[in-house]
C-alpha cells in the first residue's frame, strides 16, 4: 500500500511539472490572464495578466496518478478513489465556469454568489447521500482527540455535512490570495490525510491524498512567488472539494476544525471584517481581509506570508494526526 501511495505522489508531481511547461504558454496564447480585484493590495496590480485556470495543471497530474497508482484497486473492483476524485472534479467544473465568466466579462466577477452556492450545495448533498447509501459513511460523528461518537438523524447529518462541505470549499477558495499560499497550506493537510489512511490501512484514500500532495508540489514550481500561473477558482474549488472528500470518505469531518485551521482563520477574518464594518458604519478590525492581506499591509512580503501560514498548517496537521490516531 505504501508503494502505491508513493507512486501516486511522484507520478502526480512529475505530470504536474510537465503539464506546467505545456499549459502555461497555452494559457498565455489564449489570453487567459488574471484580473486583479480593485479593492486588493495595490502592489498586486503587477500580477494583472498572469495566466489563470492553472489548476488544470495539477488536476491532470492527480487524475493520471490515480489511474496508475490505483490500477490494483481497480482490478479488485474498488473505484472509491475515482468517486472522490469525481466529487472534486465537479467543484473544479464550478470553478472553471466562474473563471470563464470572469475572462469573458473581462472583470473579476464570474458566477453570482447565489449561483455558486446553489451548485455547491447540490453537489455536497448528492455526495453525502451517495456515500451514505454505498456504506462508506455513517451518520455517527467521530470527535477527534476525545475518541467518542454521537449519532445524528440522517436529515440532520445531511444538513451538517452540506454546511461543512460548502463552508470548507469556500474557505479554501478565500485562502488562494497570494502566490503559492493555497498550495502551501493544503499540502500538509492532504499529507496528513495520507498518513491517516496509511495508519488505518485505507489504500484508496491514501492514493488520492498523495496524488493531491504531489500535484500541488509540482504546481508550486510555477505558482511560488513570483507566480508564473494562478490556480484560479478551477484549482481552489477542486482543492476544497478534495479536502472535503477525504474528510468524509475517511468519516472524520470534524478533523477539519484543526486540520483546516488556516482556511477557517482566513474565512473568520472576512466575517469579522464585514460584520464590524457594517455595525460601526465604516470602521475595520483588520487593515484588509482576508487576513493574509492584513499581514501584507503590515509589510510582510509574499515569501513570509507563505512560510508562516504553511508552518501553521504543518503544526496543526501533526496535531490532527494525533487527534485521530487512537481511533
Amino acid at each position: 500500500m505504501i508503494s502505491q501511495i508513493l507512486i501516486s505522489f511522484f507520478v502526480a508531481l512529475a505530470v504536474s511539472v510537465g503539464a506546467g511547461y505545456v499549459f502555461i504558454p497555452l494559457l498565455r496564447r489564449l489570453k487567459a490572464g488574471q484580473l486583479i480585484q480593485k479593492d486588493g493590495p495595490v502592489w498586486h496590480n503587477s500580477k494583472q495578466g498572469t495566466p489563470t485556470m492553472g489548476g488544470i495543471i495539477f488536476i491532470l497530474g492527480i487524475i493520471i496518478a490515480c489511474l496508475i497508482a490505483g490500477a490494483g484497486e481497480i482490478r479488485n473492483g474498488n473505484y472509491m478513489h475515482f468517486f472522490i476524485l469525481l466529487f472534486a472534479l465537479v467543484f473544479a467544473l464550478i470553478g472553471f465556469l466562474d473563471d470563464y465568466e470572469k475572462l469573458k466579462k473581462k472583470q473579476n466577477l464570474g458566477l453570482t454568489a447565489k449561483q455558486k452556492f446553489s451548485l455547491q450545495l447540490i453537489v455536497a448533498v448528492a455526495f453525502v447521500i451517495i456515500l451514505h447509501f454505498t456504506g462508506s459513511l455513517t451518520t455517527s460523528v467521530y470527535v477527534p482527540f476525545f475518541n467518542i461518537y454521537f449519532t445524528l438523524p440522517a436529515f440532520v447529518y445531511y444538513g451538517f455535512a452540506a454546511f461543512v462541505i460548502v463552508g470548507t470549499v469556500n474557505a479554501v477558495n478565500i485562502t488562494d490570495g497570494t502566490d503559492g499560499l493555497s498550495s502551501g497550506v493544503t499540502i500538509p493537510v492532504v499529507i496528513a490525510f495520507a498518513i491517516i489512511a496509511i495508519l488505518w490501512g485505507d489504500a484508496v484514500n491514501g492514493i488520492f491524498a498523495a496524488a493531491v500532495a504531489g500535484g500541488l508540489v509540482g504546481f508550486l514550481f510555477f505558482n511560488f512567488y513570483p507566480a508564473k500561473v494562478f490556480m484560479g477558482d478551477t484549482g481552489s474549488l477542486f482543492l476544497g472539494g478534495a479536502v472535503c472528500a477525504l474528510a468524509f470518505s475517511l468519516d472524520i469531518p470534524l478533523i477539519l476544525i484543526t486540520l483546516g485551521i488556516v482556511y477557517f482563520i482566513e474565512t473568520l477574518s472576512v466575517i469579522i471584517q464585514v460584520s464590524y464594518f457594517k455595525i460601526t458604519k465604516g470602521k475595520r478590525v483588520f487593515k484588509m481581509a482576508p487576513i493574509h492581506h492584513h499581514f501584507e499591509m503590515y509589510g510582510w512580503n509574499e515569501y513570509k506570508v507563505f512560510a508562516v501560514f504553511t508552518a501553521v498548517s504543518i503544526v496543526f496537521a501533526v496535531i490532527s494526526i494525533f487527534g485521530v490516531i487512537q481511533r
